[in-house]
């Protein structure tokens, strides 16, 4: 492999995506935009930012725009409940916006590493109800998301954990 990158903290960073640790080896950079440690900040940054701002615009009903702006449709989401590919999760966004109009989100703890993101947050699909803990795992090539998974779990009214969910 041409070296054209230089070292950073023991890392060559190739302009091609391609990195060469200590050893030699080769190691794939997700994005090839990445230049350093200050774009690598900004790469994640703009990553965290684009995974929130997805979540808030599907819970606001702006489905079509969210998936416009952040998805690469030929991607993949791992939630088992329904069909793969991006179009099939997109089709249940816009009926659980149907069924829930008014549920609200509030991002709890925000996550990046490389071109993934992990949003925990703290879903109420009805007003007066304790909601659910979800945690969002984004996998972003550039600017799209082209990997997404997904879990929750009910907060319970009466837990005995006075730590409580979040």
């Amino acid at each position: 492999m041409k070296n054209m990158g230089k070292v950073i903290l023991g890392v060559t960073i190739s302009l091609g995506g391609f990195a060469e640790d200590s050893n030699g080896s080769t190691l794939e950079i997700p994005c090839c935009k990445i230049r350093g440690t200050i774009m690598a900040e900004n790469y994640i940054r703009a990553c965290k930012q684009a995974a929130v701002q997805f979540l808030h615009l599907i819970m606001a009903g702006q489905i079509d725009e969210a998936y416009r702006r952040y998805v690469d449709l030929h991607g993949k989401h791992h939630n088992p409940f329904f069909p793969e590919g991006f179009p099939a999760l997109k089709k249940a966004m816009i009926e659980n916006h149907a069924q829930f109009p008014n549920k609200q989100l509030t991002v709890k703890n925000l996550l990046g590493d490389g071109s993934q993101v992990a949003v925990h947050s703290h879903i109420v699909l009805r007003p007066g109800e304790t909601g659910i803990s979800a945690v969002h795992l984004f996998r972003f090539e550039g600017n799209r998301i082209v990997e997404m998974w997904d879990c929750g779990q009910p907060v319970p009214a009466d837990s005995p954990n006075k730590d409580g969910a979040f």
